[in-house]
C-alpha cells in the first residue's frame, strides 16, 4: 500500500509537536470565540425590538469587544506558532535533501539535470512547507469553525439547519472530483518548471558559448517558446482553481436562498425571532466561507503531496557509492602509500539506461610508495576516468583498486578521501576569498601559502589589490584558466596528502610555467604517491613509472627512457609534441 507522500514530514514534525499542538489549539480556540460573536448580536437586536434598557446594550457591546480581543490574541498566536513551526520543518527540510544530495554520487549527478535539482529545492520545497503550516492552519479552522457554527445552527433551528445544509453536502464530491486534477495539473507544472531552469541555468553558465556563435535570438526564442508553455500548464491550473471557488460558493448561495426563504416565514408566523435569523445567517456564512476554504487547503495540499512526492525521489535514491557495513583501516604510514589496480574494467553510467561503453578494460598497475605514475593517452582513452576510481568517485563493474593492501571499497569514504589530494581536469574554486579556497579542506594559512608557492601562484595573488583575501566570482571568474588550475593544485598539496591525484592539471599553463611546477612538484611530491595524467608527454618524463592508455586498455607501459627505446606509441606521442613545440617556438 502506497503511503501518502506528507507522511513523509511526521518524523520532521515531531520535535515541534508542543508548538504544533498549541497552535492548533490556538485555532480551535479562536473559532470559539469567534462563534460568539452572533450570539451576542442576536441578544442585541432582541433587546432593541423588546426596548430594554441601554446598559443591557453596553453589557453586550462590552462582551463583543473583550470576545473580539481574545479572538485576535489566539488568531495571531496560531498564524506564529503553525507559520513559525512550517518553516523550521521547511528548513530541515532543505538541510535534509542538501546533505543527502552531497552523499550522492557522481553517476547520480552525471544523470540529472542541475536545473531540475535546483527546481525542487526552491518551488517544490515551498508547496511542501505551505501543506506542513497554512494548509493544516487552514484546514482545523475550517473543521472547528464549521463545527461550531454548525452547533449553534441546530440549536436556533435544527429544521432550518437541515434546508440550509442539503446544498452543501454536494462538497465533497466537487472537492473529490477536482483534488485529484489539480495535483496531476501541478505536478505537470513543476516538471515544467524544472525544464525551464535547467534552461536558464545552461544558459547562464554557457554564456560566452551562447555570444560566441550568436545564439542569443535563437536561445531567447527557445526560451520564450518554453515560457510560453509554462505560462499556458499555470493557466490551465488556475482554470480548474477558478472553477472550484465559484462552485462552492453557488452551493453555499443555495443554502443561503433557502434560509433567507424559510427563514423569513418562520419570522413572519412568529416561531423565529429577526435576532436568531439574523445570527443563523451569520452562522451560515461563517460555515459557509471555510468550506470555500476547504477547496483552497485541498489544493495546498495536493500541490505539497506532488511537491513532496518530486523530494522523495531525490530523498529514497541511495548513493551507488557507499561507506561499508564494517569498514577497515589503513596501516599507518610515514609518507606516501602503495596504490594497486589489479584487472579494473569501468563504464560509466548513462542517463537513458542503455548499455554503457567500457573506457577501462582489465587495467592493471602498481605504484610503490613515494612513486609516480604517469598517464598519457589521445583524448578518450581513459585517462580521468582511471583517476576518478582511487577516491570511489565511482567504483568499477570489475576488478580491485588497493591500498597498501586494502580495497579501497572496504574502507570509510572520509578516511579514503583524507588520504587523497585531488586535482581535476576542471579548475573549480568557490564564490570566496583566494584564502579560503587555498585552505578548502582544513589545511593551515601556512600549508596554503607554501602550497601557492609551489604551484606558482604567490606571485599571481599578490598583485591583487586585497592579495589572499581577494573575493573570487562564480567558478573563480575573475582568474584566469592557468590560474584556476594552479590554484586547484595550491590546494590539494595544502592538504599534504599521502596520496596526490592530478588530472591533466597544466593543460591551462605555458610550457615555461608548466616547467617551473614541475620542478616544485618534485621537491612536494618527496616521499608522497603521486598518479598524474596528462596529455604532455614531456610533463611526465621524470614519473617512476608511465602507462600508456589506448582506448581503455594498457598499452605501453615502463619509465621514459624505457618507452622512448622502444619506439611505440609513447615515441609517436612524444615527437609529435615536440614537433607541435618547435612549430610554435618559430611562430
Amino acid at each position: 500500500m502506497k503511503v501518502h507522500p506528507l507522511r513523509r514530514l511526521i518524523p520532521l514534525a515531531t520535535p515541534y509537536r508542543a508548538l504544533m499542538t498549541w497552535g492548533i489549539a490556538c485555532v480551535v480556540i479562536s473559532s470559539a470565540t469567534y462563534s460568539l460573536q452572533p450570539l451576542f448580536l442576536r441578544w442585541a437586536i432582541d433587546a432593541l425590538r423588546a426596548g430594554e434598557a441601554p446598559a443591557r446594550l453596553w453589557r453586550i457591546a462590552a462582551m463583543m469587544v473583550s470576545v473580539a480581543l481574545v479572538t485576535g490574541f489566539f488568531r495571531w498566536q496560531m498564524r506564529e506558532q503553525l507559520n513559525g513551526v512550517s518553516r523550521r520543518i521547511e528548513t530541515d527540510l532543505r538541510d535534509q535533501l542538501f546533505a543527502h544530495l552531497m552523499r550522492l554520487d557522481a553517476g547520480w549527478y552525471a544523470r540529472t539535470r542541475t536545473g531540475d535539482v535546483m527546481a525542487r529545492l526552491t518551488n517544490d520545497l515551498g508547496a511542501v512547507r505551505m501543506a506542513a503550516g497554512p494548509a493544516i492552519m487552514y484546514l482545523t479552522n475550517t473543521i472547528a469553525g464549521g463545527l461550531f457554527a454548525l452547533a449553534f445552527m441546530l440549536r436556533l433551528s435544527p429544521r432550518l439547519a437541515l434546508i440550509a445544509l442539503t446544498p452543501l453536502l454536494l462538497l465533497p464530491v466537487v472537492m473529490l472530483r477536482l483534488g485529484r486534477t489539480i495535483h496531476d495539473r501541478f505536478e505537470s507544472v513543476q516538471a515544467h518548471f524544472s525544464d525551464l531552469t535547467t534552461r536558464v541555468q545552461e544558459n547562464l553558465s554557457g554564456a560566452r558559448i551562447v555570444r560566441a556563435y550568436r545564439q542569443e535570438p535563437a536561445e531567447s526564442a527557445r526560451f520564450a517558446a518554453m515560457s510560453t508553455e509554462y505560462l499556458h500548464r499555470n493557466i490551465a491550473l488556475a482554470r480548474l482553481n477558478a472553477l472550484m471557488n465559484p462552485s462552492f460558493t453557488l452551493l453555499a448561495g443555495l443554502g443561503s436562498v433557502a434560509v433567507l426563504g424559510v427563514g423569513g416565514t418562520m419570522v413572519l408566523r412568529g416561531t423565529l425571532s429577526v435576532g436568531a435569523l439574523v445570527a443563523f445567517g451569520i452562522y451560515l456564512t461563517t460555515l459557509t466561507w471555510p468550506l470555500i476554504a476547504l477547496g483552497w487547503v485541498t489544493n495546498l495540499f495536493q500541490r505539497g503531496a506532488a511537491s513532496m512526492e518530486r523530494l522523495i525521489e531525490i530523498l529514497d535514491t541511495a548513493p551507488a557509492v557507499q561507506d561499508p557495513s564494517t569498514p577497515r583501516t589503513l596501516p599507518a604510514h610515514g609518507g606516501g602509500r602503495c596504490v594497486e589496480f589489479r584487472h579494473v574494467s569501468f563504464a560509466y553510467p548513462t542517463r537513458d539506461g542503455s548499455t554503457p561503453r567500457e573506457v577501462l578494460r582489465g587495467v592493471s598497475f602498481t605504484v610503490p610508495a613515494g612513486g609516480t605514475l604517469g598517464v598519457v593517452g589521445a583524448t578518450g582513452a581513459g585517462k580521468s576516468a582511471l583517476l576518478e576510481l582511487l577516491p570511489r568517485f565511482f567504483d568499477p563493474q570489475s576488478g580491485s583498486i588497493l591500498i597498501d593492501g586494502v580495497d579501497v571499497r572496504d574502507l570509510a569514504l572520509h578516511e579514503l578521501r583524507a588520504e587523497i589530494g585531488f586535482v581535476p581536469q576542471d579548475a573549480l574554486l568557490f564564490s570566496d576569498t583566494i584564502a579560503h579556497n587555498l585552505a578548502y579542506g582544513g589545511a593551515s594559512d601556512e600549508a596554503a601559502l607554501a602550497a601557492s608557492g609551489v604551484a606558482q601562484l604567490a606571485e599571481s595573488v599578490a598583485r591583487f589589490p586585497a592579495g589572499a583575501q581577494t573575493m573570487l566570482g562564480e567558478r573563480g571568474i575573475n582568474l584566469s584558466g592557468g590560474q584556476k588550475q594552479r590554484a586547484t593544485i595550491a590546494r590539494a598539496l595544502a592538504r599534504q596528502p599521502a596520496i596526490v591525484v592530478l588530472d591533466d592539471a597544466l593543460s591551462a599553463v605555458d610550457t615555461h610555467t608548466e616547467a617551473a611546477i614541475l620542478r616544485g612538484l618534485r621537491e612536494a611530491l618527496s616521499g608522497r604517491t603521486a598518479l598524474i595524467a596528462s596529455h604532455r608527454v614531456t610533463a611526465l618524463r621524470d614519473a617512476t613509472h608511465i602507462i600508456v592508455l589506448d582506448d581503455g586498455t594498457v598499452a605501453e607501459e615502463g619509465t621514459h627512457d624505457e618507452l622512448v627505446e622502444r619506439r611505440g606509441r609513447y615515441y609517436d606521442l612524444l615527437r609529435r609534441q615536440l614537433l607541435e613545440e618547435s612549430i610554435e617556438a618559430v611562430s
